[in-house]
């Protein structure tokens, strides 16, 4: 079994009070390493000439992990675990955003035209002119984050409250790539009537709308009754977003290896929202090889228990995963870990691709293939060729925004992946690189400006 990388997602902070000894530190160090912990930084907070108290900064790569390192210290003579904090859940503690004032409140004056009775007639001018709710309120630059807890992230249905970190992670995110307001929107049904006329009834209030971990198949028909039913963009990023990453990242593998979409053998693993949206962006790029796999095998005409959504990718062919993969040219997964083998790999065409993205334990770990295919992708930030939807939706819910789109198309989500595999220039392109960083600035720039260039394409940009 291939050990896991130690990550701050894990990580420790340790307040240690240790004897004034020479060589106190290195026991704290070596106790630290034994039980696989990887060390990242050491602070002296106190000192006198009895003891010494030090914080310590440890990456870990796992809960239980955590727990033994910290025992591993107690268990020292003469050592005392002041503190021993989770960074991640500390980092969580009293949420991660916040609402700020945009306009100071200093004297009566300010008061007068931020409220009453100021504030009366920017109502009126909106009621004579509805146009001129985007000018006048916050709804030029705010998305809703819409969810109902029911996929969250890889840990299922886990309720609205339990999505609540996770929405507000992605506000932050849009707020930090994209300088976009996002507010977290959990709501406590499942039903999809009830979602989609909620959405509805607050639509007033945003210039977008991000659908979010909402399972399939209802995670469709929420986003493709919204889209008929609003005059705002509704972008679902668990399909959308993840497609154009993958469509970006596919593009600059296929340069690389020499190949072309039209002519390679493509198995995705994986038929939900994220495997569907990538299949079907995919065919718009011009693949024309695909075999969709979910767990019971390849997506055959003759099985009876499809959804609507599955049966656009039924082929003749039939079989095991194992099976679909044998001379496939790319595996795309969107599914669990550990489901492909170092064979299935050996049994693919020459110079094979794979992004592995099941999150956080890969369908196989890169250490097992090394050698073995041209191009490796995760959606891990401790691997290169990180497949991240941060890449994607801060740029395309800025761009709609900012030519106040009526829609998301998918021509719009093709421009973005053009726009994302085209910030690795050519002279940059390697195995280990064939996507931006998540941090590099031009991103969310050159997505957004070629999102605003597709809706003026289609004549549905308002300005």
């Amino acid at each position: 079994m291939v050990q896991l990388t130690p990550n701050a997602s894990y990580g420790l902070t340790l307040r240690l009070k240790l004897p004034n000894q020479t060589g106190m530190l290195a026991q704290v160090t070596q106790a630290i390493a034994a039980a696989g912990g990887n060390l990242e930084d050491i602070r002296l907070l106190e000192r006198t000439r009895q003891f010494v108290v030090r914080e310590i900064t440890v990456d870990a790569a796992s809960s239980n992990q955590a727990d033994n390192i910290v025992a591993s210290v107690e268990n020292l003579d003469q050592m005392q675990v002041l503190q021993a904090d989770d960074r991640t859940f500390k980092l969580h503690e009293g949420g991660k955003i916040e609402i700020t004032s945009r306009v100071a409140v200093r004297n009566q004056d300010d008061l007068a035209m931020a409220y009453t009775p100021g504030v009366g007639r920017v109502c009126q001018a909106i009621a004579a002119a509805p146009e001129r709710v985007y000018d006048l309120t916050v709804k030029q630059n705010m998305v809703a984050i819409v969810t109902d807890g029911s996929a969250v992230l890889g840990l299922g249905n886990l309720g609205p409250e339990g999505a609540l970190p996770v929405m507000e992670g992605k506000a932050l995110l849009f707020k930090e790539f994209a300088g976009i307001d996002a507010f977290p929107v959990c709501l406590a049904t499942q039903n999809t009537d009830e979602i989609i006329e909620t959405v509805k009834r607050i639509a007033p209030v945003f210039g977008g709308i991000n659908l979010e971990d909402i399972s399939a198949p209802r995670c469709f028909e929420i986003e493709t009754r919204l889209k008929q039913e609003l005059d705002i963009p509704v972008f679902h990023d668990d399909q959308h977003g993840t497609a154009i990453v993958v469509l970006a990242a596919l593009t600059n593998a296929l340069t690389l290896v020499g190949k072309s979409f039209a002519e390679i053998r493509i198995v995705i693993n994986g038929a939900g929202a994220a495997g569907v949206a990538i299949a079907l962006l995919l065919k718009r790029a011009g693949a024309q090889t695909i075999l969709m796999c979910d767990s019971k095998g390849i997506i055959t005409r003759d099985r009876t228990d499809l959804n609507a959504q599955k049966q656009q990718f039924v082929v003749t062919e039939s079989g095991t995963l194992a099976d679909a993969m044998q001379q496939a040219d790319v595996f795309l997964g969107v599914s669990a870990p550990g489901v492909v083998s170092v064979e299935m790999v050996k049994s693919m065409a020459a110079d094979p691709i794979v992004l592995a993205m099941a999150n956080p334990i890969p369908e196989i770990q890169p250490e097992l293939v090394a050698g073995l295919v041209a191009v490796m992708a995760t959606g891990r930030s401790d691997y290169p060729n990180q497949i991240n939807n941060v890449l994607a939706f801060p740029g395309i819910l800025r761009g709609a925004l900012d030519c106040r789109a009526k829609a998301m198309t998918t021509l719009m989500f093709l421009e973005a992946a053009r726009a994302i595999a085209a910030l690795v220039s050519p002279d940059k392109l390697s195995a280990e690189h064939i996507i931006p960083s998540v941090f590099d600035p031009r991103v969310a720039i050159a997505v957004s400006t070629a999102v605003q260039q597709a809706a003026r394409q289609e004549g549905i940009a308002r300005i």
